[in-house]
């Protein structure tokens, strides 16, 4: 199993590396194909828990999420989620006309399969398209690994105090701690180094990074607790076996796709200032 893990680990980090470098169209389809399978993972979770997500709809749904912050740089945000809406709407009332008792929890499902993999996931399109946007998702998406990593062996090393016994019996608040600490003092590392490479402008502050690290490490968990919910709900283990030794894509994406959207959000907040 160790074998497996190291194996995928080492193609697909260096994979997702290269791609964030590179940007553009090939970042861009790389984050659709992986929001695409992470949307057929939570449908096939929540047809594990006798409940039903109308695939094809989530599937147009965080496509066209997507597409709107890449094709159209995030215009038009009102039209889409009025549409994604309607088309939800009307999806559900065509499946309860056809026989389908469970239309209405299978709108809500639905809806939030696409706001959470489509508005959520797809945060890092406008993150990656800043100007600054390479050194900032390498500062983000390196940070909330680190910080669970400090959170794992400090939480090994020190954790009494379990954080969430039913969700996910291994995390205590001591491995938070740790992870708070490693995800702030490595977001101003991050931010050093890139300066010093010019994937950040040299004046960037230190301050932004530690700041950016320490509230990843502080919000991201709850997108791994999420996931874990689903997983403890429908009686699984992994969300997918994709990916050998570590699962499905919603398994390694869960902290990322929170990454993008706060790690965006943060960027605009130290524009601002």
């Amino acid at each position: 199993m160790l074998s497996q893990r190291v194996k995928a680990a080492v193609v697909f980090v260096p994979l997702v590396l290269i791609l964030i470098y590179i940007g553009g169209w090939a970042f861009n389809l790389f984050i659709l194909i992986l929001l695409l399978l992470a949307a057929y993972e939570y449908q096939r979770l929540f047809d594990r828990m006798g409940l039903r997500v109308s695939l094809g709809i989530l599937l147009a749904g965080v496509s066209l999420s997507v597409l709107q912050s890449w094709v159209l740089q995030g215009a038009y945000l009102g039209h889409l989620l009025t549409v994604l809406v309607l088309m939800t709407a009307v999806a559900a009332l065509i499946d309860y006309e056809r026989g389908g008792d469970g239309a209405a929890l299978s709108f809500a499902l639905t809806l939030a399969g696409i706001l959470y993999l489509g508005w959520v996931g797809g945060a890092f399109i406008p993150l990656r398209a800043l100007a600054d946007g390479r050194g900032w998702v390498l500062t983000a998406l390196p940070a909330v690994w680190l910080a669970d990593s400090g959170a794992y062996f400090i939480g090994k090393w020190l954790g009494v105090r379990k954080m969430t016994p039913r969700l996910s019996p291994g995390k205590t608040w001591a491995g938070l701690i740790g992870g708070v600490i490693t995800g702030t003092a490595f977001g101003a590392l991050l931010v050093l180094l890139w300066r010093s490479v010019a994937f950040l402008p040299v004046g960037t502050p230190l301050w932004q990074g530690a700041v950016m690290g320490f509230v990843l490490s502080v919000l991201t968990p709850v997108g791994d607790l999420l996931i874990s919910l689903f997983k403890r709900t429908a009686g699984v283990k992994d969300t997918g076996d994709l990916i050998p030794g570590h699962g499905g894509i919603l398994d390694r994406i869960d902290t990322w796709i929170w990454a993008a959207l706060i790690g965006y959000t943060l960027v605009q907040l130290f524009k601002a200032i």
